[in-house]
């Protein structure tokens, strides 16, 4: 049984910069591309960040570049993101997604094989 794992949310300053970490088990985590995505109140989920089997050329969200690096850690099957400057009363569900590697760095959303249940970012003012 394939599971993924969002932990690291919480209550974060405006401002301030946060790790969230996806923990993978039950498939062969090098060979699936790996992406975030965000969810806001009102809002469709959209597509934050991507990396590739190895991790290298990760691919963002161009309204995010720069602010959300993503990467993993092959060996403990798990993927991070670093999330910086967000906007006071954000209050985000950031989920892991797997997949096939040129979909998932295209971002899309309906070619991810397995989901996370997410994790709750809430920024404060």
């Amino acid at each position: 049984q394939v599971q993924l794992v969002e932990s690291g949310g919480g209550l974060l300053q405006a401002g301030g910069s946060l790790r969230l970490s996806c923990a993978a088990s039950g498939l062969t985590f090098n060979t699936y591309a790996m992406g975030w995505f965000r969810l806001a109140p009102g809002k469709e989920r959209v597509f934050v960040a991507a990396v590739g089997w190895s991790g290298g050329s990760p691919s963002y969200a161009d309204s995010l570049k720069g602010r959300f690096p993503s990467s993993r850690d092959n060996a403990e099957n798990t993927l991070y993101l670093q999330i910086y400057s967000l906007k006071p009363e954000a209050k985000d569900v950031y989920y892991c997604a797997a997949g096939p590697v040129n979909t998932v760095l295209a971002g899309d959303y309906y070619a991810m094989d397995y989901w996370g249940k997410g994790t709750l970012v809430t920024v404060s003012s």
